[in-house]
């Protein structure tokens, strides 16, 4: 396992997460000039057996030569249980490891597949004059064995950004009774991912590590996704994956905070700024309007400040002492 050279920011904006198949050349070029915050460029799932040798030069072709300005790129390869991944890994990070940012590990199910994947980066990294350690790993959570070890999994590499929520994989290991990749199956009257969105959650908190929701696949369905990306962000989760460019703004505004409460989080760090001063009277409290702020209150305002900042939101609204 290895550290960068230099500190490497892992704690990058992800609201919105675009999947694009790694062998499609015209979806790759379309999505360069969407508002996602990430794209991963897919060698899974969305790229077909026979499609996967030739889309991984595909991919190192649209990163070297592509326009990815103020996007995270992501190349998801095939999981350890193939005989596809470390040729994926191999020829993409080789071809275009200094304009890749992370690698995504599909159906991780314990820690020492995380480790695997460290080590052929870091030779990769050696052998072609990379900085070491710089490249990231994304792990994706896609069946029980995986949940039950996703706390050993996210302390398994320094590397690890992500710990990414797999619905459709999910709910197939454990026989859920549902057919609609990120809908509640019916019959049951609560939250059937509350448990396991919490515990990804968990592991993710813990570590310093980002939470991300999985797709919802009813891509024409706006208002379905805006309320299954709710209840994630209200957890506390980053982002959540987008299949659609219809999708991206919307995930983009779920995972922002609103302007009513990003202007309250600036206050909150404003006035609690002051209120600790020596000019403030060195209080360990104080009054914000009605409202009683401490230290507590100034961690949580850092949370939603801190998504505003990232997010590119500007104030509409001032600190002002009180007067003596």
């Amino acid at each position: 396992m290895t550290t960068p050279a230099t500190p490497v920011n892992r704690l990058r904006p992800r609201r919105s997460c675009l999947a694009v198949p790694g062998s499609n050349p015209r979806f790759l070029e379309k999505a360069q000039g969407l508002p996602a915050d990430q794209v991963f460029l897919d060698l899974e799932d969305a790229c077909a057996p026979l499609a996967k040798p030739e889309a991984r030069h595909t991919i190192v072709k649209f990163l070297n030569e592509g326009d990815w300005t103020g996007k995270t790129r992501v190349v998801r390869v095939n999981d350890w249980t193939t005989h596809w991944t470390y040729r994926d890994v191999v020829t993409v990070v080789e071809g275009a490891g200094q304009n890749l940012d992370c690698i995504m590990l599909p159906k991780v199910q314990d820690a020492q597949q995380i480790v695997a994947l460290d080590l052929l980066l870091t030779q990769i990294e050696k052998t072609m004059g990379f900085e070491v350690g710089k490249i990231g790993i994304e792990a994706q959570i896609e069946n029980a064995q995986g949940l039950n070890n996703v706390n050993e999994i996210a302390t398994a590499s320094p590397r690890i950004e992500t710990i990414i929520f797999g619905p459709a994989d999910f709910m197939a290991s454990i026989n859920m009774k549902s057919l609609v990749v990120g809908e509640q199956p019916p019959g049951y009257p609560a939250d059937a991912y509350h448990y396991i969105l919490m515990k990804i959650l968990m592991a993710a908190r813990a570590n310093n590590l980002q939470a991300i929701d999985g797709p919802y696949l009813q891509i024409k369905n706006v208002d379905g996704f805006r309320e299954v990306a709710g209840r994630a962000a209200a957890l506390g989760f980053d982002g959540k994956w987008v299949l659609h460019p219809g999708q991206v703004d919307a995930a983009n505004e779920v995972f922002s905070p609103s302007q009513e409460d990003y202007d309250h989080a600036e206050l909150i760090l404003d006035a609690y700024e002051w209120c600790t001063s020596e000019a403030g009277g060195k209080k360990g409290s104080a009054m914000l309007g009605d409202e009683m702020i401490d230290e507590a209150s100034r961690k949580m305002a850092l949370v939603i400040a801190g998504k505003g900042r990232a997010a590119g939101m500007q104030r509409t609204s001032k600190f002002e002492a009180p007067e003596a």
